[in-house]
């Protein structure tokens, strides 16, 4: 067990001989080994995660004064290292994770090659602070005794070139973001602005020495922040504003993480809460009246203050490309400071995550943040995801939809990922050919017409791409038989499960027997993946025949009675021709001619302009007769 977890008053000091680095490695030859081996791995460290257990601040549910007492009892009681074991720690909590042996310093960010500094004395990388020395960004004129732990704590200890630790010396923090670091000009002292890169760091590390150092350690004091440039005296660090300012501007990087994860692990065993929860700076050390509020732009926004907006990436059919991302706009409203998280579920995907977003103070403001699916389009369906922003201040006290009581913002992204249209001449099967024969119409007759309808088959229920009719191509005899068939695209596009009618006609203008085909070629609705579907054919057929006289008067005596029956028993089954019996002209003296004379018997002669079908008497009338007239043959 730690000696942090057991909350024990007995420090573990470390001896500050390179000899017993760390308590552990008690040979020369395997501290040196030890120290480069993490150093060199540094880099590895970035894929790892930094953040606490999952308990370690589970007891610091306050505000304001109990929240900072409930975090100083979580970081007090640390394993206390020594200051001079500092000169071989610093090497490796501030290694420069870009170039192996190599450390950076405070305020400049110089990468130090400390591999090529005293590489065969007792403490390789240490040259007697010839090069670097270590930085006490609490001075220790400021209320830092050199007997306690608070002198050693290395969330206060930074490696930094001697030139610098001495231009530093022991004035206050203070100054715009922005500027170059260095010592500042101010009325009645100067102050020492610590650098872009290491601004937001070094005010969360004077927020733990605030929190950690209360006085009760021995050879300890009370350390206090304070706004304004204070004079050197006392236990007092300036200026609590401009670090408030810094941190909300420069929220922990991987550097700073990495930093307090390796103090935990292998030194300390403490962290420092304002790296792992910079959230709980606001309550600490301003006010419980944050009134922050954020909103996304273009949604809906309740009385708590959440807003929800969807995102609809659109739809795509199967295998096409996901959709790129969309921006959306996170708006803060109120003038105060902000900590942030950003989560995803399910497949979507946000251009900023996690809980290291911050918007600064005394301004309102926004940024804009990338939505988007990671996800695959194998497969029909819908692809979703939510983000969810949350306003991480801890205050209550700022009114509703302010602070903790600004409700969770949610984007839901959402992309429909579509089966490809399939045609079909029928409703509910995989029809592709159609065929159909007019039979035979008589010519002038009213123009006989055939009704087909074309459909959308719904291949996965409701996401199935709409159909586009591209093109019709007809061949053969497409001015006998027609059709209404035209293109549908676009807004005409037809849906999944529906369907479209249509006629075809059969032209009785000319006499003749014919056909035409028409080839319909489809293809998916204009979408991302649309592709072209094949073709279906329509296959028309009909005979149009022309106009026959039909005479029963076969002896042209213009009475259609018994002497031309004779002339049709005469000739039946002989050669045809209206003087021996072919009454309706097609070549062959049969029943049909005799049916004709049994419908014009009795009447003069009346030829009749149509093809009449046998009624049931006259074709057994006429079935009599031939019966009878052929015994009769048989008998002569």
């Amino acid at each position: 067990m730690r000696e942090s977890e057991t909350k024990s008053n007995d420090r573990n000091v470390v001896a500050a001989s390179a000899s017993d680095y760390d308590g552990r490695m008690r040979c020369p030859s395997h501290w040196l080994f030890a120290a480069w081996f993490v150093i060199s791995c540094v880099g590895a460290a970035s894929a790892q995660s930094f953040d606490p257990p999952a308990n370690y601040y589970s007891p610091a549910t306050g505000t304001g004064a109990v929240l900072k007492s409930q975090l100083h009892d979580i970081i007090d009681n640390h394993t206390v290292m020594s200051y001079d074991a500092a000169r071989t720690s610093l090497q490796v909590t501030d290694a420069d994770p870009l170039k192996p042996g190599h450390m950076l310093t405070a305020y400049d960010r110089t990468s130090v090659n400390v591999g090529a500094i005293n590489p065969g004395g007792p403490i390789p990388g240490w040259d007697s602070a010839a090069t670097w020395n270590r930085e006490h960004t609490w001075p220790r004129s400021r209320g830092i005794a050199s007997s306690g732990p608070d002198d050693s704590d290395l969330f206060a200890l930074r490696p930094a070139l001697t030139a610098g630790n001495g231009d530093r010396a022991n004035y206050n923090f203070g100054g715009a973001f922005g500027q170059t670091f260095g010592l500042k000009s101010a009325s009645p002292t100067p102050y020492w602005y610590p650098g872009d890169a290491d601004a937001g760091m070094i005010a969360r590390q004077e927020f733990y020495m605030a929190v950690r150092y209360d006085g009760s350690d021995a050879s300890t004091t009370n350390l206090e922040l304070v706004s304004g440039n204070p004079a050197a005296t006392g236990s007092v660090l300036g200026d609590l504003d401009r670090l408030i300012e810094w941190h909300f501007l420069a929220p922990p990087d991987a550097f700073e993480r990495r930093r307090n994860q390796i103090i935990y692990d292998s030194y300390q065993h403490n962290r420092n809460p304002f790296t792992d929860r910079p959230e709980y700076v606001w309550s600490i050390f301003k006010n419980q009246t944050n009134d922050s509020a954020l909103t996304i732009a273009g949604g809906t926004t309740d009385a708590n203050g959440a807003s929800s907006r969807s995102i609809d990436l659109g739809r795509v059919l199967v295998g096409a490309a996901v959709p790129a991302a969309q921006t959306v706009t996170l708006n803060k409203a109120g003038l105060d400071g902000t900590y942030y998280s950003v989560t995803t579920t399910d497949e979507a995907t946000s251009s900023v995550t996690g809980r290291y977003n911050a918007f600064a103070a005394g301004v309102t403001g926004s940024k804009s943040i990338n939505v988007g699916l990671n996800t695959a389009t194998v497969a029909a369906g819908l692809k979703s995801g939510t983000v969810t922003i949350d306003n991480l201040d801890v205050t209550t006290a700022g009114g509703a939809g302010r602070g903790a009581n600004d409700g969770n913002d949610v984007v839901a992204v959402n992309l429909s990922v579509l089966s490809h249209a399939n045609p079909s001449f029928v409703a509910g099967s995989d029809a592709n050919g159609l065929t159909f024969d007019f039979g035979t119409v008589t010519l002038g007759a009213v123009v006989p017409t055939f009704s087909f309808d074309l459909f959308n088959l719904e291949t996965t229920a409701g996401f199935t791409a709409g159909l586009d009719l591209d093109s019709i191509v007809g061949s053969g005899d497409t001015a006998a038989l027609s059709t209404d068939l035209e293109i549908f695209q676009g807004a005409a596009t037809l849906a999944a499960g529906a369907g479209y009618a249509f006629k075809a006609e059969f032209s009785t203008a000319a006499a003749g027997a014919f056909s035409a085909t028409y080839t319909l070629n489809f293809s998916d609705e204009n979408l991302p993946g649309a592709t072209a579907l094949g073709s279906m054919t329509l296959m028309l057929s009909g005979v149009v025949s022309a106009a026959v006289v039909e005479d029963g008067d076969f002896n042209g005596d213009d009475a259609v009675d018994g002497a031309d029956f004779l002339t049709w028993q005469r000739g039946f089954g002989g050669a045809a021709s209206p003087a021996n019996g072919d009454a309706n002209a097609d070549g062959v003296v049969d029943a049909a001619d005799l049916a004709v004379w049994a419908e014009q018997f009795g009447a003069g002669s009346s030829p009749v302009l149509t093809i009449p079908e046998p009624t049931g008497d006259c074709l057994a009338l006429a079935t009599g007769l031939v019966v009878a007239a052929v015994r009769r043959r048989r008998a002569a």
